[in-house]
């Protein structure tokens, strides 16, 4: 089933999209109750066309300008505070700790964690039978720095099959809903596009027919660029300086564009948000969910522990008593040093942007608070400049960009679950251009290769021929999780091979 994104429904419906004047009116007073009418002053002028001016008052139409201010606030507030913190005096809300939550880890040799593991996989496989669980991806960026002019989740790492990253994430979604006995669609696949690849996103599924499975697009919010004190920034006369309110912005939009209200009409009550850049992701992993379940978590987040102390990724930790991600610069080199009775890395729960909620959590706990959630990031925005009559690029910051992460929400979490997994089986991140040392389509199908070569040897196949080769492939749909392999048992495989 293919769900039309509710914001070109929104657009070709009503008044607002034919009726100037009555836009006109409403959208003058709304900015002059937030003493932002500036941006207004070039609709006076008639060589510009009516369309631009409609178009330039609908946009401003989709801003929450009552919040914009308190938006700000915030973020400079927080600005302000990381400026002047000081490493000696830290006030108790802003010390940091271990997680001290609910960890488990697949890799694990403790034979009642296993079990336990085990029946969280067969929780998560009875969930998704039921209708209950959905997947979340963060879609919403381009292949720019993979040298690919189009969305990266059209990315195509270089296996056999030519599958994309989206192909293969819809065909493990698809794979998953078999293995729960519930259908094809038993686990709809929603998808958070940009502004800038939504149209290309959508016709890509279309022409595939969602690969068979249900999916919903709907395209992240951008919030306007503004001065450093508060004033929308114009781009050309009749346009804002804009741009995505980063990944955290995935909250808004669902609400905006009916994602958890259709999520609570369909019965979900489980979502697993994932990124889009990573070719061995398992959307809806029935193991993870299964366990998020199980400990009653609110919120839950799977992570990759540290193979050592200096790499650069944000752990799990708690600051004043709250789970929260910490970046690795904010902690010192004993903390990121310090080991447990374990030898592991105490802060070690590395974030890979792949996250568990329930959908109560997001409605009853999340939607309230989503106006505290914003970061400045201090950028050189293009602005219209009047005397000229044309947009200048400016050499120094002259504005601020409003952005926030997807796990700032995760302070408000008051049962947030880790599950830690094996790195060589779950990460290959495609980030960086062919021939990169690491994260980059090589390094990914490398890995991705030598998952399956795993499979097939762990279902009793012999591999024969270029046993080294990065070209040997289990497709989605012959296996999940390295299941239903057992046709291999004693026969050879020669390598490289697609299966």
């Amino acid at each position: 089933m293919y769900n039309e994104p509710q914001i070109k429904r929104q657009k070709s419906t009503g008044s607002e999209s034919t009726d100037y004047p009555t836009l006109l009116a409403s959208i003058t007073t709304r900015l002059q109750s937030v003493d932002q009418s500036h941006i207004l002053a070039h609709l006076s002028d008639e060589s510009i066309r009516q369309s631009s001016k409609l178009s330039f008052l609908q946009s401003i139409n989709e801003i929450p300008l009552e919040n914009l201010a308190s938006y700000l606030k915030g973020a400079l507030e927080e600005e302000e505070k990381l400026k002047n913190f000081d490493p000696n005096n830290v006030a108790p809300e802003d010390v940091i700790t271990p997680f001290d939550g609910k960890v488990a880890s697949t890799t694990s040799t403790d034979a009642d964690q296993r079990t336990a593991l085990e029946e969280a996989n067969k929780l998560g496989l009875e969930s998704i039978s039921k209708g209950q669980v959905a997947a979340l991806l963060l879609a919403g960026g381009q292949g720019t720095r993979l040298g690919y002019d189009g969305p990266k989740g059209m990315y195509d790492i270089g296996m056999p099959s030519g599958r994309t990253l989206f192909q293969l994430m819809a065909e493990r979604i698809k794979k998953l809903g078999e293995l729960s006995g519930g259908g094809d669609k038993a686990v709809p696949f929603y998808i958070m596009t940009s502004p800038l690849n939504h149209q290309a996103t959508t016709e890509y599924f279309a022409k595939h027919d969602n690969f068979g499975i249900d999916v919903t697009f709907f395209p992240q919010g951008t919030l306007p660029a503004v001065t450093p004190e508060g004033k929308m920034i114009l781009e050309t006369a009749t346009s804002l300086a804009v741009a995505p309110d980063g990944n955290g912005g995935i909250y808004p939009a669902m609400v905006k564009h009916g994602v958890l209200k259709s999520m609570v009409e369909r019965g979900i009550k489980y979502i697993h948000a994932f990124g889009v850049d990573n070719a061995l992701v398992k959307p809806a992993d029935p193991t993870f969910v299964g366990y998020c379940i199980s400990q009653n978590a609110d919120c839950g987040n799977k992570v990759l522990w540290k193979s050592s102390p200096d790499e650069k990724v944000g752990v799990v930790a708690t600051k004043g008593g709250k789970p929260c991600i910490v970046e690795y610069s904010d902690i010192s080199k004993e903390m990121s040093e310090r080991k447990g009775d374990d030898g592991r890395l105490i802060f070690g729960a590395g974030n890979i942007c792949n996250h568990f909620y329930t959908l109560d959590f997001l409605n009853d706990v999340v939607v309230p608070n989503l106006g505290n959630m914003y970061h400045v990031a201090r950028k050189k925005i293009p602005y219209f400049d009047e005397s000229s009559k044309s947009t200048v690029k400016p050499s120094e910051n002259n504005g601020i960009k409003l952005e926030s992460f997807i796990f700032d929400i995760f302070p408000l979490s008051t049962s947030m679950a880790v599950l830690d997994v094996a790195r060589v089986q779950e990460f290959a991140p495609v980030k960086n251009p062919p021939g990169t040392n690491s994260d980059s389509p090589d390094t990914a199908r490398a890995l991705f290769s030598n998952v399956a070569k795993k499979w097939l040897q762990d279902a009793g196949a012999k591999l024969v021929g270029d046993v080294e080769s990065d070209l040997c492939e289990v497709g989605p749909l012959s296996s999940y999780n390295g299941e239903g392999l057992d046709e291999w048992k004693n026969k050879e495989v020669d390598c490289p091979f697609s299966i």
